[in-house]
């Protein structure tokens, strides 16, 4: 008896350093979608159909209501999300286009390069987006693996009725390469290699957990859709009764079911913390392929919450505690810094504009770690900033879908991207469709967040003003 007494306490010590660990050396699953809107999920208020695995991640975890994209466009907005720094600081904007021989730049410090300092193998399945030439490619930036495309699944030279696309851009790729790791395996050449996009990317992000579920890994799993073409499976075609885009939320939620299942047949439930975002909000001109915003003012490539607010989801089962909702200021920028602190990686080099969210994570809803956000558009255009619940709409000329009857089945309906739009001061705990200025009413914040705004230029720059920044550093670029 003396003797099991005695091994009990080593028990205890020997379990908590094993404890301790795993918890120092968390996996991390960041899936990543390309033109989800705020309102797409049924946890976020998607009514028609029911997004039941996502619903329950987000249950089992955190789910943020103010969770911004760093910029409301795709190339811009990925570089934010892996280095956690404003895409402008990078002089990165927009969306790269295919032989634009630009990309991130090496000398940027991603999650996958901080992450495989400590031990992680690392791997991409999905879009990159951050350039199309070797040098730019995910194994020059930290990942051990990669399979998907380089850009977005519409830039291809075959339109929806298969006939030859007029975009002058796409005469430089004669199809839409698969790429596996730094060679280009294979092309997607019709929509219905399109449509199996959802599942090639599960299928290989579940090999590479269970191939991994004794070592500390990164997944990053960024799917190319919902963004346009969008398309699914047969196991989904029809199944929600609602449409094509319907049935492409369901493929999309049974992808995130697979990851659970599979962590939690392995045993990794409580050692791996799982991220779901999205790039931007929703392309609203494609009509009934595209998303919803949750009823937030106008999509993707806009400045306002619709184009800027997505959905965030994080769940670390036994760390994070279940069920929270968070509604304060936070950004797609404060991951790399958040993986940080948990990881003990140390950040970047660089200066970065991403703030840790552990306080958030580790269930104190008081806490507010990020206090300011910057609203940027086009190459380097300061189009707002935003203060807690505060927000100004600084003076533009922008896109807007208002006005314009959307398209239909995969054909996009017009827009403008000369829009004026006129200073504005927004109380979004009142008013979050942005419909009523009240800067008359409190001139006091409104010379707060020019003062900011006015930090904001001087630092990283702000085409509109015509002031450069003092800290802006190069993007990749091939001479």
């Amino acid at each position: 008896m003396k003797k099991l007494i005695l091994l009990l306490p080593l028990l205890f010590v020997l379990q908590s350093t094993v404890s301790f660990t795993k918890t120092e050396s968390p996996n991390i699953i960041l899936i990543f979608m390309d033109d989800l809107g705020y309102g797409d999920l049924s946890c976020y208020g998607a009514s028609t159909y029911r997004t039941e695995n996502i619903d329950r991640l987000a249950s089992e975890g955190i789910r943020f209501t103010s969770f911004l994209a760093a910029q409301a466009v795709c190339s811009a907005s990925r570089a934010a999300l892996l280095t956690g720094s404003y895409p402008n600081r990078m002089n990165i904007h927009g969306a790269y286009f295919p032989g634009d021989h630009v990309g991130l730049h090496p000398n940027e410090t991603t999650i996958a390069e901080l992450l495989k300092k400590k031990g992680y193998a690392t791997a991409i399945y999905g879009k990159w987006h951050l350039g199309d030439d070797k040098e730019f490619l995910p194994l020059q930036q930290g990942f051990d693996e990669y399979y998907g495309i380089p850009y977005s699944n519409d830039m291809w030279p075959v339109g929806y009725d298969g006939q030859p696309s007029s975009a002058s851009w796409k005469a430089r790729i004669p199809k839409l390469p698969l790429v596996v790791n730094n060679e280009i395996a294979e092309y997607v050449e019709t929509l219905e290699d399109q449509s199996q996009l959802t599942t090639m990317y599960t299928e290989k992000a579940v090999s590479f957990i269970e191939q991994n579920k004794d070592n500390p890994f990164f997944l990053y799993l960024p799917h190319s859709m919902p963004h346009v073409p969008i398309g699914v499976s047969e196991k989904f075609k029809g199944k929600s009764g609602q449409g094509m885009y319907a049935d492409l939320m369901l493929e999309i939620d049974w992808s995130v079911g697979q990851i659970m299942e599979t962590l939690e047949k392995n045993g990794l439930d409580d050692n791996t913390m799982i991220i779901f975002t999205s790039d931007n909000g929703p392309w609203l001109n494609y009509g009934n392929h595209a998303g919803s915003s949750g009823g937030f003012r106008e999509g993707k490539g806009v400045s306002y919450e619709g184009g800027h607010r997505v959905p965030g989801i994080v769940r670390w089962k036994g760390h994070v505690p279940a069920g929270l909702v968070c509604n304060q200021l936070t950004s797609t920028i404060d991951i790399l810094p958040t993986i940080a602190q948990i990881c003990g990686t140390g950040l970047p080099e660089y200066q970065i504009d991403g703030v840790s969210l552990k306080p958030i994570l580790d269930g104190d809803m008081s806490a507010k770690p990020r206090e300011f956000f910057a609203y940027y558009y086009r190459r380097n255009n300061l189009e707002a900033v935003r203060k807690d619940h505060w927000k100004l709409v600084l003076p533009h000329f922008g896109r807007t879908y208002k006005g314009f009857l959307p398209g239909n089945d995969g054909y996009p309906g017009p827009n403008t991207e000369n829009h004026e739009e006129p200073m504005a001061l927004y109380d979004l705990r009142r008013d979050p469709g942005e419909e009523y200025d009240v800067q008359r009413l409190y001139p006091e914040i409104v010379k707060e967040l020019q003062a900011y705004a006015q930090t904001v230029r001087e630092d990283i720059g702000d085409d509109l003003t015509g002031v450069e920044g003092a800290n802006r550093r190069p993007r990749g670029e091939l001479k």
